[in-house]
């Protein structure tokens, strides 16, 4: 999912006072590292003897500078900084660092622990006090930064790798957003004002939109021969994927052709998500639904928007950087009863395998077009119950009127509740949902959600609010 298969990589600043005894510094350096290496991310780090402590820990303003130049030339593997303080640390050899390497790439700061029966000047830390000269400096400088869950640690504490893996997250869902690419195959349809979106606001903060007209991939998918080996693979993958009810075998090549078209077209592209004119353009003029294909591609963690919602594909994305997972795009669709805390979130049917949490899909033609249109012209659906379990559900929204991209985030249940209507189906349960819906409505957000298995708030809420400057609300 990230970018070409590569492995996250860090920059790593071991700094140091020269008051304080510089071979703690050695310890906190190999442990760091054995994490990294643990946790499966590289890192850039200068050589042990490249400063006179030994242990590449940086006490002046030209050690920061020596640091400073590696990272230069790393710039391209580097996708974030860990400032990591066995002592008080020298806050202008690490100012200096971060911001004449200028790499623009978020930044942690983590300070390790004293003892109570080791505060002679031999063993003796600060760490607690550097720390907040460190993120005093990094506020002067204007540098974003991310904190540790606790204001220092101890050295062999999980919560070191742990915060260094939620750290990830944060580079993931920053460094990704301000360079990805989506997709939108067709134009948004009449009836959905909803999903209008400014490519202007979103390009301001790296996010491009690559347009391409439905016909183009529709003319692609009929030029595709029986005997081509990417339909043949796709088409056993298809079965594979989902049960194909015998009555609509014969429908199943016509699918599989615009699988393979919107799949070429996305890597020929670069594509990281898609927003997909599904309704009712590509039914009524190719003969079959979009479903099938999304759902494939967000299982390989390329998320697919219906109804070209382009704001919505973003949404997406940045899940399933904060998460590592696949996300699906979700109406807020009907109450639950009484139960005022539940809705019943679905789609027509394009959710990915892993966010259903099970295999049993199967394919059918759409319900509301079916009716309309005919099931013969809308079959390509995902029919699923989705698993009970924890998600997060996150939106972004372009305001032109305010010149600004706006976004709401939380976390929530997916229940066990059985609901008898078609498509994909999932019963949610949401702390306070009334007053998330009013929030929905009163500033304008649209009927579409983004949601992803496990707990990503925290991973996100960072990126948005340090790195990205977006409004946000973090509903509780």
């Amino acid at each position: 999912m990230y970018k070409n298969g590569k492995k996250m990589c860090f920059g790593v600043i071991i700094g140091t006072r020269a008051y304080f005894n510089s071979a703690l510094a050695k310890d906190v350096r190999a442990q760091v590292l054995k994490n990294l290496e643990e946790l499966g991310y590289d890192y850039v780090i200068l050589p042990e003897n490249a400063t006179a402590t030994g242990s590449s820990s940086i006490e002046t303003r030209e050690d920061g500078l020596k640091v400073a130049a590696q990272f230069k030339e790393h710039r391209e593997e580097i996708d974030g900084i860990i400032v990591c303080l066995p002592n008080f640390g020298f806050e202008i050899g690490i100012i200096n660092a971060i911001s004449d390497a200028n790499l623009g790439v978020p930044v942690l700061v983590q300070a390790y622990d004293d003892y109570n029966d080791k505060v002679d000047l031999d063993h003796r830390r600060d760490a607690f006090c550097g720390k907040i000269s460190v993120c005093n400096n990094l506020y002067q400088y204007g540098i974003p930064f991310s904190d540790t869950t606790y204001h220092t640690y101890d050295i062999n504490d999980p919560l070191v790798k742990s915060d260094f893996e939620k750290f990830a997250g944060i580079c993931r869902v920053v460094n990704g957003l301000r360079h990805c690419r989506i997709g939108q195959i067709g134009t948004r349809p009449l009836g959905f004002n909803t999903c209008r979106a400014s490519e202007k606001l979103l390009q301001k903060y790296g996010i491009t939109v690559v347009p391409a007209d439905l016909s183009e991939l529709i003319f692609a998918a009929r030029k595709i021969a029986d005997d081509d080996p990417a339909f043949i693979s796709k088409k056993q993958a298809v079965c594979e994927y989902a049960a194909v009810p015998a009555n609509y075998e014969e429908k199943l090549p016509l699918v599989v052709k615009f699988a393979v078209a919107v799949e070429r077209w996305t890597e020929a592209n670069a594509c990281d998500a898609l927003a997909i004119q599904c309704w009712d353009s590509l039914e009524q003029n190719y003969g079959c639904a979009a479903c099938v294909t999304m759902s494939m591609l967000g299982d390989k963690l390329i998320p697919c928007a219906c109804e070209t919602d382009i704001a919505g594909a973003v949404s997406m994305y940045a899940l399933t950087l904060a998460s590592g997972h696949s996300s699906a795009l979700m109406d807020w669709n009907n109450n639950f009863a009484k139960d005022r805390n539940k809705c019943v979130c679905t789609h027509c049917g394009n959710f990915p395998r892993e966010f259903i949490g099970n295999k049993d899909l199967k394919l059918a033609p759409l319900g509301v077009l079916g009716r309309t249109l005919g099931k013969v012209h809308t079959f390509g659906a995902v029919t699923a119950k989705v698993s009970g379990g924890d998600f997060t559900y996150f939106r972004i929204s372009t305001d032109d009127s305010r010149g600004c991209i706006k976004a709401y985030l939380g976390e929530g249940t997916i229940t066990e509740d059985p609901y008898g209507m078609d498509g994909c189906i999932v019963v949610t349960e949401v702390p306070n949902l009334q007053k998330l819906m009013k929030h929905i409505c009163r500033n304008g957000f649209e009927h579409h959600v983004a949601a992803c298995r496990g707990k990503a708030v925290e991973i996100l809420q960072d990126a948005i609010e340090n790195y990205l400057g977006w409004d946000l609300y973090v509903h509780e």
